[in-house]
């Protein structure tokens, strides 16, 4: 009885943390990978992103639940990548799904994600990029809400959040002397 609790544990927190894309020590078996508008090497993403930026938007990590910085905004605005700045999610798109992660019924722009196959942890999920510099986001799963039934469960730390105030303003003209 000792012996089965703790594999009981270890079960549990396996279906959690692969219940939005944990990273696995397995390797990622995809689909051909797409192409991408900005490519850098390891060393130019390693000089513009933090450790954690790093290891989420390259290496395909992610974030524990509930520690992100989005995951509980409810501010009006557009999620960008936060490696290149391409617009991902509409805060209308938004919903609290109870994961942890902030949760999306689709993207802003219909042409701004890239898809993979991830077949890490033994089973077969749809893993998003951002379709500009290829940075990992999450995975998208088909147990969201109407109108389209999707969930894209996204990392907070692969976006970057811009008021909807920000978006509208434009600078004023220099002045004239």
């Amino acid at each position: 009885m000792k012996l089965l609790i703790p594999a009981m544990l270890a079960m549990l927190l396996t279906v959690i943390l692969v219940s939005c894309g944990a990273k696995a020590d397995s390797p990622t078996v995809a689909t051909p990978a797409p192409t991408y508008e900005i490519t850098k090497t390891d060393a130019e993403w390693k000089a513009q992103l933090s450790e954690h930026e790093y290891n989420v938007l390259r290496d395909k990590g992610t974030e524990r639940a509930f520690t992100g910085e989005y995951w509980d905004n409810h501010e009006d605005g557009l999620y960008v990548c936060r490696a290149c700045g391409l617009p991902l999610y509409d805060s209308k798109d938004k919903f609290t799904s109870g994961t942890g992660w902030p949760s999306y019924t689709r993207p802003a722009q219909a042409d701004s994600l890239a898809t993979v196959t991830d077949s890490a942890w033994g089973m077969s999920r749809t893993e998003l990029l951002c379709k500009r510099c290829g940075g990992h986001l999450g995975h998208v799963f088909g147990d969201g809400p109407a109108p389209t039934n999707e969930r894209h469960c996204i990392n907070s730390v692969s976006l970057r959040f811009v008021p909807r105030a920000e978006l509208n303003s434009t600078p004023a003209p220099p002045a004239t002397p």
